[in-house]
């Protein structure tokens, strides 16, 4: 299993800005649900990183390896 990080950065403006690293895809969206509920709920930008982006690439390769079904 890959480490999974969620680091909050909350300006002195009281902007917050959570990053994800380590997961794939929009599985930071789950992973971050609760906490952007707890920070208000009030989502202005959402970005998906050149990271999640390429985690999820590596596992749709893997899964066309291993074929159907898998």
């Amino acid at each position: 299993m890959e480490l999974q990080e969620v680091e909050v950065f909350i300006a002195p403006d009281g902007t917050t800005r959570i990053e994800v690293r380590g997961v794939a895809g929009a599985g930071c969206l789950d992973l971050t649900e609760d906490l952007e509920k707890a920070l208000g709920g009030q989502v202005v930008e959402r970005e998906i990183t050149a990271e999640a982006q390429e985690l999820l690439q590596k596992r749709i390769d893997e899964r066309l390896r291993r074929g159907p079904g898998s």
